[in-house]
């Protein structure tokens, strides 16, 4: 199911953003915050991108391809809700991950309020969670721009300090 914001397109990933997920979620700056790192291998980005595909089969909504309208045909980042499990517990997670060429624009902000938008009004989600490393501050601050607010950590990474669990509710 595409969506279109000011300046986005959103559409489920599909086989063709293979190269798109292994340059984004390979690239040492993209995961600065990402205590596994960059994915090293072509085979990571495609078992992400089946699961990705997988879960847009089964519920009908999860993380987007991310181009803008200006060129359609360039993928800046992948992102939206979709089940993560924090520690036990399941639960419906935004996350988002865009190129270096594509930050400091908005771009995740204009993201985060369409796919919390999509499950609160859509979806008619209950609550959906975020999960942030403490020293992030630009996620941070686009997690509390779009009104999530942070309701409890969540140590999920020995030896590192832990996470910040946000939530925002309908």
């Amino acid at each position: 199911m595409p969506r279109i914001t000011a300046r986005l397109l959103l559409r489920p990933p599909q086989v063709d953003d293979l190269a798109s997920v292994f340059a984004i979620y390979g690239d040492p700056a993209t995961n600065q915050f990402n205590p596994a790192g960059p994915l090293t291998r072509i085979d990571q980005a495609q078992t992400l991108l089946t699961q990705w595909m997988t879960h847009w089969e089964i519920h009908g909504y999860g993380q987007w391809t991310i181009a803008t309208r200006d060129a359609p045909d360039c993928v800046i980042g992948f992102g939206g809700v979709d089940s993560r499990k924090y520690a036990e517990t399941e639960r419906l997670n935004l996350g988002y991950r865009f190129a270096v060429t594509a930050w400091g624009r908005g771009y995740a902000t204009e993201l985060s309020r369409a796919a919390v938008g999509f499950g609160l009004d859509e979806l008619k989600l209950r609550q959906i969670f975020a999960l942030v490393r403490p020293a992030h501050a630009a996620s941070i601050h686009v997690l509390e721009k779009i009104g999530m607010q942070r309701v409890d950590v969540l140590d999920d990474v020995p030896g590192q300090l832990p996470s910040l669990v946000y939530t925002i509710s309908r």
